[in-house]
């Protein structure tokens, strides 16, 4: 849960930001202006289209790659003790009853309870557990986690956040450029080509709008996660997902905490208040313990 939506999220907005940049550098941008204070909107559009999809389809195909890098991740290729050992065993039994390919398994440093799952292909993933959720949780718990990530990958939830990325790319980019040429052509007078004000007023807009973006993708994110738990529920069984969840809470009430840029994407999530909570990319545990046992 933690770097399948966060990392993923953070090397989009990176990658969408060279591609837009390259695009004003190689005068992409000036080659769509028409006659008069108009643009070439179908030309804007099919550009918009084809960075904002690059920027998230390449940053879905890296997201594996990236979460090992920046986690640390051991991949346990032949387990070297009794805890490696049913941990493959327990994913490789899930992934059996999901229908999904074996995911590659490991263990990263860090002394909080959290998992995530990621990759492009769910019959080519990562599920990844940290040694905190090893050391605090019991086997039943943390078989209802590797559950809840399993479930995750079954249910594409990556390839589903690669495509809603793009889309939300695709109009922040083309709404953001519409924006700045209405400024630059009717507020700054500028007659031909593009000036200052249609650069600056395009970057300001798109940093905006990408933070809207950002709240409909986590609004989508939050949603997939009420769908993972019940998932896990069904592949670990309800108790136990609950019990996970539980002791997540509680987990979330001692620690001080992860990373600050890291600590929405846990599977513990952050309690946040205000628009803060509509950046969040994970319910609240409470919501999510009292769906499990509504349904």
């Amino acid at each position: 849960m933690f770097s399948r939506i966060g990392l993923f999220l953070i090397t989009n907005i990176a990658v969408l930001a060279v591609l837009s940049i390259s695009m004003r550098v190689l005068g992409i941008d000036q080659m769509l202006a028409a006659d008069g204070i108009g643009i070439n909107l179908t030309g804007l559009l099919i550009m918009a289209a084809i960075i904002g999809f690059a920027g998230s389809f390449i940053s879905l195909a890296i997201s594996k790659w990236m979460a090992k890098r920046s986690m640390g991740v051991q991949l346990i290729s032949q387990p070297t003790n009794s805890s490696e050992r049913w941990l493959l065993e327990t994913v490789r039994r899930q992934a059996e009853m999901a229908n999904i390919g074996m995911p590659e398994v490991g263990i990263f440093n860090s002394p909080q309870p959290n998992a995530f799952a990621t990759g492009m292909n769910r019959n080519n993933a990562l599920v990844a557990v940290s040694s905190g959720l090893l050391n605090s949780m019991t086997q039943d718990e943390v078989e209802a986690v590797l559950g809840h990530e399993i479930s995750h990958v079954a249910n594409g939830d990556m390839i589903t956040m690669g495509l809603i990325q793009g889309v939300l790319n695709t109009f922040v980019i083309f709404i953001s450029r519409v924006i700045g040429t209405f400024v630059d052509r009717v507020i700054f007078k500028n007659e031909r080509g593009f000036g200052i004000g249609y650069f600056v007023v395009s970057i300001i807009a798109e940093l905006i709008l990408g933070v809207f973006a950002a709240m409909i993708a986590a609004w989508f994110s939050r949603h997939r996660e009420f769908r993972a738990d019940a998932g896990g529920a069904q592949l670990a069984g309800k108790h136990k997902m609950i019990a996970a969840l539980q002791r997540l809470s509680q987990s979330q009430q001692e620690k001080s905490a992860m990373p600050n840029e890291l600590a929405a994407f846990g599977i513990s999530g952050g309690l946040k208040h205000g628009i803060a909570a509509m950046l969040m990319t994970h319910p609240p545990l409470e919501q999510r313990i009292e769906a499990l046992r509504n349904s």
